[in-house]
Parts: C-alpha cells; sequence; structure tokens
C-alpha cells in the first residue's frame, strides 16, 4: 500500500473512532502534514481519495469536513470491506453450504485471470441478516493468493480474515449488476417464489498491487438487501 493510501485509511479510522458526524470539521491540512511527517501533495493525494470515496468533502478557504451518513442497514456498492461492515449494527451470520479446492471454471478463470488448471476455493453460502436470509453468495478465491481457507472462516467474515489474518491489502473491484427474475434454486435458498424480482451482482476483488483474489457471484433476496452509492460531481 502507498503511503497517501495508508494515511487515508488512518484519516477514516480516526472519523470512526472519534464518531464524527457528517458536517463536523478535521485537523487542517498543516496539522495533517505534521502528524503525518509527509508532504502537502502527499496529504493532498490522501484527501483526494477520501472525497473520491465519498468520507470527506473539502471546501477551499473552509477546510475538511465529514461527509459519510450511512443510513442503517444500507449496503455500499463502493465498498472494498465486504458488506458486514457496513451492517455492523445487525446480526449478519452465515451458513456455508459448500467448500472446496478445485479447478475454476471457464469464467471464474478468465476473471481471476488464470488458468483452468490453477487451483481455486470455491465457497457457496447463504448471508442472513437478523435471522431472515440477504443473500445466496458463490465465490472463486485464487488458492495461490488465498493459501487456506476453511468453514469456521468462511461462516464469519473472509474479508477480515484475509486482511488480518493473511495481513493483505484490499484495493479495488469491478462490479456489474442486473437485475432479473429467481430461478426455483436460487428461490428455494432465500425463501422466495420462482420469478420474484433478484438483484444479480458479480464482483471481481483486487489487491493493491492489482492481482485479482476473489470472483464473487451474489443474488440478494430483495425483501432485505438495500443499497447506496455516493457520487461525486466529477461522476455525474
Amino acid at each position: 500500500m502507498l503511503k497517501y493510501q495508508q494515511i487515508a485509511v488512518d484519516i477514516e479510522k480516526y472519523i470512526e473512532d472519534n464518531a464524527l458526524q457528517q458536517g463536523e470539521k478535521l485537523p487542517v491540512l498543516e496539522k495533517l502534514m505534521a502528524q503525518f511527517d509527509v508532504s502537502k501533495s502527499t496529504i493532498t493525494k490522501s484527501l483526494d481519495l477520501l472525497e473520491r470515496k465519498g468520507v470527506v468533502f473539502q471546501v477551499r478557504g473552509s477546510g475538511i469536513f465529514v461527509r459519510r451518513q450511512n443510513r442503517e442497514g444500507y449496503i455500499s456498492l463502493l465498498s472494498n470491506q465486504g458488506f458486514k461492515k457496513d451492517l455492523e449494527e445487525f446480526n449478519v451470520t452465515s451458513e456455508v453450504l459448500e467448500l472446496t479446492a478445485c479447478n475454476p471454471t471457464e469464467e471464474a478463470a478468465q476473471n481471476l485471470n488464470i488458468d483452468l488448471d490453477h487451483d481455486v476455493y470455491y465457497v457457496k453460502r447463504i448471508r442472513y441478516i437478523n435471522g431472515e436470509t440477504l443473500c445466496l453468495e458463490e465465490s472463486y478465491y485464487n488458492k495461490t493468493i488465498i493459501p487456506y481457507l476453511n468453514r469456521e472462516i468462511a461462516t464469519e467474515s473472509i474479508f477480515n480474515y484475509i486482511q488480518e489474518g493473511l495481513g493483505l491489502k484490499i484495493g479495488f473491484s469491478d462490479i456489474y449488476l442486473h437485475v432479473d427474475k429467481l430461478n426455483d434454486e436460487e428461490a428455494q435458498y432465500l425463501g422466495l417464489g420462482e420469478g420474484d424480482p433478484k438483484l444479480f451482482m458479480e464482483s471481481i476483488f483486487h489487491l493493491t498491487n492489482g492481482q485479482p483474489f476473489d470472483f464473487s457471484k451474489v443474488t440478494y433476496n430483495f425483501q432485505q438487501s438495500q443499497f447506496f452509492l455516493q457520487a461525486n460531481s466529477h461522476l455525474l
């Protein structure tokens, strides 16, 4: 992780640890430069990164302010930390249906940029929120990068294990969404009816060095899932 990226992580953690609210002001630029012992350009890059993520906003001549104000129960479409982090106030649990080391499907191999004879972990699980089905999730993890997974890890937070247990830094993700109808198998897993609406999401997660390590396909229960997306003017 580059210096400005680590500083951005530290500033975001400072906001969370101090429970700063929407509109509260952060220390001035000069104080941040002294605190992290870096140049103005490095701090500026850190703040620009946080601004793109929707964590802060900057007002010329006035300072740096907290922006993020998540609605309870909403999942960020831009988060690379796994949605459990967005739902910390809820009881999020997992039922592991399958966990096996195998070769990838052609689709998974293409998205992970690996060969068909490469080893991956395949994980299929149902995620619950307060005891209600939230989603059906199928994931393929590059076994060269994630050398070990078991059911205990998969029942908790795989992303927490990747970051805390393996010490890996998650960088960015590519996300593809479409709305469709549930097939019979999906409906049974989610406790809904065949033909009910679904939000289907495909995600490819990369480390900070650009290596893809996780290709996931998630089918969300439309009755339980809510999402948010924070946009900046340069994205519109």
